[in-house]
């Protein structure tokens, strides 16, 4: 627990008077209140309710971790009083929260606007941008005058704090431009509203697919955009906040793709689900580790003559991994670059290939030296029939370096087209997880490294 949560406990359990509980809580932000309602017990809570206005405790269980808890403390008039004057994409996150039958409830003691903007959020598939978008936005019409503007955010400003960027709308609710807020600030009374309007602020379409906006906000240095729909009618703004919410959830999906998972997983979700989640890409695994098995059956001549190759068989499958590996993660990041031209992708295998013939070439005469070292120091026999023999010992060291260099070869050739022949099937390159990878790179090393052995080792096969 840092010193802040403490020094909050602290003055909640010390403080009774509910006035100066209120003045001695104000300097302190609402999540680090928030983060203290675990350590709390029901007496300090109830106290908490009444210390804070509404507007106020909106902004504290927008916060709140397990949010369930603590409504189901409140009765339901308040709880949609509370969600009634949160911003709707915070309210939406709320009310998924609770069950089905409470959900409802409360719902119909809301307000109807709110439900309405609740219910367009909530219509949008989650990897479309609208799901992400907020009604914490000022808005005025376009033949406004500059004092009708200015009195129009001095009064939504106590419930939406996003004016910074204020937008206009034509009579028939589509955007017609925005005003900066210093703009508006320093105009005079008798100037224009037009002549502060910027008519080309960027826009983006409400079934706009995440990434594909991610694309086109990351050079505009805003403080939120707004979201549109196909008649540019305003529907909502994505902040910068609801931006880096959109990218921790894009971040952890894609982290969960290169886990070998289908999406991302939660701590809360039941055995059943996590299952269901996990179970057909280690199936799809499970089909490639048995070729693995098969192919070596093939070579299983190899390795009963020559059994000291197979000491070295984790590591030519263990540096192929970590080659394809890094070459398809630098490959989705290269591609998801919509603007990328197919002159530039060619480029980037070729690239990716000559690294991988470098590294391989610098890797294997590193491991020739060691192998051939080991293997001498250790008297490892090859041959049986004639025992210990140091140019059987240099043609092993040649066999795993050549494999080295090859599978290394191969692995970055296969972790560089596999991402990218996944996005001309219109399929997410993650997907093209580190076990996928991992496993064809596997086959490929197996049967490079077996495959040289029976060719150098022909005379004990």
């Amino acid at each position: 627990m840092d010193e802040i949560l403490q020094e909050i406990i602290k003055i909640i359990k010390e403080t009774q008077d509910v006035a100066l509980l209120h003045d001695l809580l104000f300097s302190y932000h609402s999540n680090d209140i928030a983060r203290c309602f675990e350590y709390l017990d029901d007496e300090d809570l109830e106290k908490i309710y009444q210390t804070f206005d509404e507007q106020e405790l909106a902004e504290i269980f927008t916060y709140l971790d397990d949010v369930k808890e603590y409504i189901e403390d409140l009765n339901k008039e308040d709880v949609a009083d509370l969600i009634e004057l949160m911003d709707s994409d915070d309210a939406v996150e709320i009310l998924e929260e609770l069950d089905e039958e409470d959900r409802n409830e409360i719902l119909e003691l809301m307000d109807e606007e709110v439900v309405d903007d609740i219910e367009l959020l909530t219509s949008y598939d989650e990897d479309v941008i609208a799901s992400y978008m907020t009604n914490n936005y000022i808005v005025v019409k376009k033949n406004f005058t500059i004092k009708q503007a200015m009195k129009t955010v001095v009064e939504e400003a106590s419930t939406n704090d996003n004016f910074t960027i204020i937008y206009v709308v034509n009579d028939d609710e589509t955007l017609y431009g925005t005003i900066e807020l210093k703009d508006l600030i320093k105009a005079r009374a008798q100037d224009s509203l037009e002549d502060i309007i910027k008519k080309s602020y960027p826009s983006i379409i409400d079934l706009t697919n995440v990434q594909d906006a991610l694309i086109l906000v990351k050079d505009y240095e805003i403080d939120s955009i707004p979201i549109v729909n196909e008649k540019n009618v305003l529907l909502g703004v994505v902040t910068t906040n609801d931006l880096l919410e959109v990218i921790d959830d894009e971040l952890s999906d894609d982290y969960a793709k290169l886990a070998g998972l289908t999406s991302e997983e939660e701590l809360e979700e039941s055995t059943f689900k996590s299952v269901k989640k996990r179970i057909p890409w280690l199936c799809a695994l499970l089909v490639l580790g048995l070729i693995i098995s098969l192919v070596m059956r093939i070579f299983e001549s190899a390795i009963v003559a020559v059994p000291a190759i197979v000491f070295f068989q984790s590591m030519i499958l263990g540096m192929g991994g970590n080659v394809g590996t890094q070459s398809l993660a630098v490959t989705i990041r290269a591609i998801s670059d919509e603007d990328i031209s197919k002159k530039e992708i060619n480029r980037l295998v070729l690239k990716e290939i000559r690294i991988a013939f470098f590294n391989g070439l610098l890797i294997g005469l590193i491991s020739f030296v060691v192998v051939s070292l080991y293997l001498s120091i250790t008297k490892t026999v090859i041959d049986p029939s004639i025992g210990f023999n140091i140019f059987d010992i240099f043609k092993t060291s040649g066999v795993v370096s050549l494999s080295l260099l090859i599978s290394m070869m191969i692995s970055g050739l296969i972790g560089t087209l596999i991402p990218i022949i996944l996005q001309k099937c219109k399929i997410d390159p993650a997907v093209a997880s580190g076990p996928f990878i991992t496993s064809i790179n596997d086959i490929m090393a197996i049967v490079v490294y077996y495959g040289i052995t029976l060719i150098v080792f022909a005379y004990l096969i």
